[in-house]
């Protein structure tokens, strides 16, 4: 093992934990850009067992980066959180590695990419239940990816609050709810609706006689990974597309189905401070951006300011100008 891999495996199985106190969710994002990153480096001619601090240059970390928006079509924020657990194990080694002190100075002082704020990308009914139809139920892997997405449509649970689940987070009894733990080590109970709570029981049933205690697992019990997740997902959309070519036209993510839970409360006039709450989020500023994407809540208040003798709707002009002129 050479001082790359052993600092690697120290920051991740002392450092992290015991000095910074990351929550599991952070740990597990880090290690999974690592994992991007030393698989870039396989790409481009660097076996993974020979990756070295020589390996690890500022031109290296923004080829990466520049994969990650070119190749899998990241979004500036993803970009931004990948540098960021780079920067993390950079820092971490800098002091005892002072031969390496010019690149890893270097990639610290990468800048972050300013991020285009944009409008949630979300699913309608009808796009959700399409979704949901495209598992082969004939199959276990079906049916626990159907379970898997109904739940993550309904609640919005994240991704990693989604792939950390245990089967003693599902409670059915009433009121029934899934316990998560979100950022900063947060918890919250989320509600269950009665369709979810039909899928989920009969869905926990057949878990029980599977290995392992993570909710959604893989072959041999143990939690799917993100990536496992968001692969799966592909696999299914690009079945339901086939019934609605819409669907092949949305950049649809995992992160989707949290928007389409928020949606389909938003349009059940829930109150945003308490979809807020749902969510998990700290601030009502990072809910209000649904309010701005959903072009019905918008027609519903433009409708709201019309006349009462005017009929509501959008305006289509007389085919006869003539005769309307005539009229005026």
């Amino acid at each position: 093992m050479n001082d790359f891999a052993a600092t690697l495996q120290t920051y991740f199985t002392s450092h992290a934990t015991s000095q910074r106190g990351l929550s599991p969710n952070t740990i597990a994002s880090y290690r999974d850009t690592w994992r991007l990153f030393i698989r870039h480096l396989a790409d481009e001619g660097v076996s993974p067992d020979k990756a070295g601090f020589a390996d690890l240059r500022p031109d290296t970390v923004a080829g990466f980066l520049e994969m990650l928006q070119t190749t899998r079509g990241n979004s500036d924020t993803t970009r931004n959180a990948r540098l960021a657990a780079i920067k993390a194990v950079a820092r971490y080694a800098l002091p005892n590695h002072p031969d390496r002190s010019h690149d890893l100075t270097q990639i610290l002082a990468l800048p972050t990419k300013r991020a285009t704020k944009t409008d949630p990308v979300f699913l309608t009914p009808e796009e959700t239940e399409l979704l949901l139809a495209a598992p082969d139920t004939t199959t276990w892997t079906g049916r626990r990816d159907q379970a898997m997405l109904a739940l993550a449509a309904q609640t919005g649970l994240r991704i990693s609050e989604l792939t950390t689940l245990a089967t003693s987070d599902l409670h059915l009894a009433r009121p029934a709810r899934v316990h998560a733990t979100g950022k900063g080590r947060k918890h919250r109970d989320t509600p269950l609706t009665g369709p979810t709570i039909t899928l989920m029981r009969a869905y926990l049933a057949e878990r029980a006689t599977r290995p392992g205690h993570a909710l959604f697992p893989g072959p041999r019990g143990n939690p799917l990974s993100r990536d496992a997740v968001e692969r799966r997902l592909t696999k299914h959309l690009a079945a339901a597309a086939t019934k609605n070519p819409a669907l092949a036209r949305k950049n649809i993510s995992m992160h989707a189905l949290r928007h389409t839970a928020a949606m389909r409360l938003l349009e059940a006039g829930v109150d945003i401070a308490v979809i807020a709450l749902w969510l998990g989020h700290e601030h009502t500023t990072t809910t209000d951006r649904y309010l701005h994407a959903h072009l019905g809540l918008k027609q519903a208040a433009l409708d709201r300011t019309r006349p009462p003798d005017v009929t509501p709707g959008v305006y289509t002009p007389t085919p006869d100008v003539l005769a309307w002129l005539d009229r005026l």
